[in-house]
């Protein structure tokens, strides 16, 4: 196994098998350069939320697995918090923070692909946003999630709510809204009950897959405190390295099937810097 010494904002880490691919033409160490060179717009989504990751060790064609607990070997400068999980296992985990760039980097050696986090952060206990994942059943495509937003983006707005939209790396689109004071998991529901009572034909609001064919699932679950997302600008793990990546409401009009890889993301924040700014307060 090689392995280097490296330097991080004053923290020393050991990087191993940079070489291994974890896409099948995207080695671990272009997941470690894409993660650092993103840090500056990634971090401030993940600072102070209990992040579950996904661990890919062999690479995207092989085993993975969801990891919340700290693991074995986790450097004593990495934050962690002890979460109640009702329902688990466990009674409580060792949550990992991603509040800097060496915690981040650790977290991409380890061959966390996917970085998910909650609506919530850890030091308040407070849910600061809500999210609707738009899941579009086959035949329905991005095109259809794009409909769909844009009606939400509607029906939010007239409750004076203000949403920003990212793909999902995959084939959905999430909208965000910044949010205080709300219970946002009972509000969610109606409002994805509302779009389906108007726009049956094109939605549908409830989990069972046999209903989700040809029309876009809007998931509101995510809204549960148990829940995550994954996060802005995290990768996610198809045969080629894409990005869960923030949109502008234009392209969203367009409604445009899009996929963006890790190049390509780290022009557009060149481009237009975080887009998803309006979240970070």
């Amino acid at each position: 196994m090689s392995r280097i010494q490296v330097e991080v904002e004053g923290r020393t880490l050991t990087l191993s098998n940079l070489d291994k691919p974890m896409y099948p033409e995207f080695t671990k160490g272009e997941v470690i350069d894409y993660y650092t060179r993103i840090a500056p717009v990634l971090l401030p989504h993940l600072r102070d939320r209990a992040m579950t990751r996904v661990r890919f060790p062999e690479g995207v064609g092989a085993l993975r697995f969801y990891e919340k607990n700290a693991p074995k070997g986790t450097p004593e400068w990495v934050r962690t918090a002890r979460i109640e999980t009702p329902g688990g296992q466990q009674e409580s985990l060792d949550f990992v923070v991603v509040d800097d760039l060496p915690t981040l980097v650790w977290c991409a050696n380890l061959a966390a692909l996917e970085l998910h986090v909650p609506q919530w952060r850890v030091s308040t206990g407070e849910i600061d946003l809500m999210v609707f994942d738009l899941d579009p059943g086959a035949p329905a495509t991005f095109t259809e999630a794009c409909v769909v937003g844009l009606l939400l983006r509607e029906l939010l707005a007239a409750d004076g709510l203000t949403v920003h939209p990212k793909s999902s790396g995959k084939k959905g689109l999430h909208l965000y809204a910044p949010v205080s004071d709300l219970d946002t998991s009972a509000y969610a529901k109606r409002a994805a009950e509302r779009l389906e009572a108007d726009y049956g034909r094109l939605v549908t609001s409830r989990m069972e897959r046999r209903l989700r064919t040809g029309k876009v699932f809007v998931d509101w679950s995510q809204n549960s405190p148990s829940k995550t997302t994954v996060a802005p600008y995290s990768l996610r793990a198809l045969d080629a390295p894409s990005v869960s990546t923030p949109l502008t409401w234009e392209e969203v009009e367009e409604g445009r099937t899009v996929r963006f890889g890790p190049g390509e993301v780290l022009e557009r924040v060149r481009e237009h810097g975080d887009l998803l700014a309006p979240l970070l307060r």
